[in-house]
């Protein structure tokens, strides 16, 4: 008797030939992993059906294998320099960015991402995340069938920039996980609360926030849904802001109530508070009120912790992340009225004083129907079952987008902008740019990132060098310099000489991320020195234009002086003299003025010349030839 094989809707006819794609929300405090099983997406256990959050902490003992999760969690207040916890705030970002408060004694150039050292020697963040990601990857291994799974979709903040994102993947790579895509983490959420939407034929828009407090990283972004296109309208957040600055403001009020200076309580014992910090604030969730007993220094405090007391204590966060809010809804030209639902992600977010200023100041009740430890890694996994599976039966279409604008440096140093921020990715962008001095053979691209109009006011990504260019004359060559950002958010910029077709590229990975103080300083000093900016760069331009005129008329002089008598050169000679004294002033009403004054004779010139060159190229012919 044959046997037949049943599968079923929507399921492999060949049951033994699956292949899983893992969605991984890489938190900053907890981690998890998921993926679609049966058409559904699930978050995967360790032991039980609740045993689904992974502590991101990596202890490293003196001797034997360094732990990770629970089992390193359990060494935090007995040997907290040896046990790191919320390493993603490390990634990607040079020491001299780092000014929060941490235990670790850390090594390395202030110019570059740092190491912790440990009872093992020197561990980067990289290294860190590397085991959390290992740990999870090896849960997932665990549950599936030997050799199913196809890679990972890992989830980052919004926020994160190119620094950031490429250290996350070296991290996969040191894991042995192969990525799929990065994805942010609000994108991520907007899939797990969308995907049901999406074969919905609707022709309304609809605009989402997702507000996503997690333990160390705060994002917003706001989203339009349009037929089952997600596109991402505007993105903001804070790198170094959630749970754990929250569990660190209840801590300093109970050593405030123990009326002791905080420089007098132990590393041991602000571990051991923040631990009952953290089990109080929990508990919070379900109560009104929580009795709380601490004991420091052999000083002792009994007393009450309510909700009303949290909301004021956690004020300090609420209010950042309010103010971050009110930026991306001017970001992208919407009000809080415009909002069709705010959508509640990450663990803090569990917290009734977190969902009440969030219910007061967007005027309506936040949708939290999904766990919103959850949200992101279900998010994640249905992303990536499409990718593994080629689901074409689900229309649902993401667009993120760039959080600051990028571009490169031009002549005077200014900035010009290819890419502006908050657009949408995947893109490219083309411009044509020329040579400067007559002869130039070579070219230095400079990228740079920020929201001002001159160079020294933005940060700098990398620079590499174009050689091989024809020697012409100023403004003759044309080099196309190509912005390429993928879906992960990697940067890779080309030049090209477009008659030699000669080439040369960079993919910008710097050293180091972006601190989140430097990240707002850039957003607001955009907006702050908007006119100041407007104003320096037409000074400039117009200094940069006088001064390829001057180079432009020098160069004629040496092989046209002919064409002028004696006292037309002088004449000419002392208006480029003119010219030459007032760019020195920097007073733009001088500067064009002086250009009005040497423009009829440089006209003048010009016609000359090139009457010259048609009387030259017409030598010899006659007009039966024409």
């Amino acid at each position: 008797m044959s046997l037949m094989q049943i599968a079923e809707p929507n399921q492999s006819a060949q049951p033994h030939q699956h292949r899983f794609g893992l969605g991984i929300d890489l938190g900053t405090t907890r981690s998890l992993v998921a993926v679609v099983r049966s058409g559904k997406a699930q978050v995967l256990e360790a032991n039980t059906s609740t045993d689904t959050l992974l502590p991101s902490v990596v202890y490293y003992p003196s001797t034997g294998k360094p732990l990770v999760g629970y089992d390193a969690l359990a060494h935090l207040a007995d040997d907290p320099k040896n046990t790191i916890v919320s390493a993603k705030r490390f990634m990607g970002r040079s020491q001299a960015d780092i000014k929060f408060s941490h235990p670790y004694e850390l090594s390395g150039n202030k110019d570059d991402m740092p190491a912790f050292v440990t009872a093992q020697g020197e561990v980067s963040p990289v290294e860190v995340s590397a085991r959390i990601l290992a740990a999870l990857e090896q849960r997932a291994a665990s549950a599936l069938p030997e050799d199913s799974i196809e890679g990972a979709v890992i989830t980052v903040p919004a926020y994160f920039d190119e620094a950031q994102r490429q250290a996350t993947k070296d991290a996969a790579q040191a894991a042995g996980i192969k990525v799929l895509r990065l994805l942010n983490e609000p994108t991520a959420a907007a899939v797990a609360y969308g995907l049901d939407q999406a074969t919905e034929a609707s022709e309304k828009e609809s605009y989402y926030l997702i507000y996503d407090l997690g333990g160390g990283t705060f994002d917003v972004s706001i989203l339009k849904l349009t037929d089952g296109v997600f596109e991402v309208l505007a993105t903001g957040g804070n790198s170094a802001l959630g749970g754990d600055d929250i569990d660190r403001l209840i801590t300093n009020w109970l050593i405030k109530q123990l009326a002791i200076d905080p420089k007098d309580v132990s590393l041991h014992d602000k571990s051991i508070l923040a631990q009952q910090a953290k089990a109080y604030k929990q508990a919070l969730t379900d109560s009104e009120q929580v009795d709380i007993d601490i004991v420091v220094n052999t000083q002792s405090y009994q007393g009450v912790l309510s909700r009303t007391d949290i909301l004021t204590i956690v004020e300090p966060v609420s209010r950042r992340t309010l103010s971050v809010c009110e930026q991306v809804l001017r970001d992208a030209k919407l009000s809080s009225t415009d909002l069709d639902e705010v959508i509640l992600v990450g663990g803090s977010t569990r917290m009734p004083a977190i969902q009440q200023v969030v219910t007061e100041f967007f005027a309506k009740q936040p949708l939290c129907r999904l766990n919103p430890d959850e949200v992101v890694a279900l998010g994640a996994a249905q992303t990536a079952h499409q990718l593994v599976n080629g689901d074409s039966d689900n229309n649902l279409l993401l667009l993120d987008v760039t959080p600051l604008s990028l571009g490169l440096e031009t002549m005077g140093g200014l900035v010009e902008v290819l890419i502006p921020r908050n657009t949408p990715i995947p893109v490219k962008k083309r411009q044509v740019f020329t040579t400067y001095q007559d002869g130039q053979t070579g070219m230095v691209i400079h990228v740079v990132q920020g929201e001002r109009e001159t160079v020294d006011n933005c940060r700098s990504l990398g620079r590499f060098e174009l050689y091989g260019i024809p020697s012409m004359k100023a403004g003759f060559a044309r080099i196309e310099v190509t912005f390429s950002i993928d879906a992960n958010g990697q940067l890779t910029v080309s030049a090209q000489e477009t008659t030699t077709k000669t080439e040369s590229k960079i993919e910008i990975v710097p050293s180091y991320g972006l601190s989140d103080e430097q990240k707002e300083q850039l957003l607001i000093a955009g907006f702050k020195h908007a006119e100041e900016d407007k104003n320096a760069r037409s000074l400039i331009e117009t200094k940069v234009e006088a001064e390829r005129e001057i180079l432009a008329l020098q160069s004629a002089l040496n092989e046209f002086a002919a064409l002028l008598s004696a006292e037309e050169q002088q004449s000419l000679a002392d208006q480029i003299q003119l010219m030459q004294e007032v760019l020195s002033t920097n007073d733009l009403a001088l500067i064009e003025a002086q250009q009005s004054q040497l423009k009829p004779h440089s006209d003048a010139f010009a016609a000359r010349i090139m009457n010259q060159s048609v009387k030259t190229s017409m030598a010899g012919t006659s007009a039966q030839d024409w």
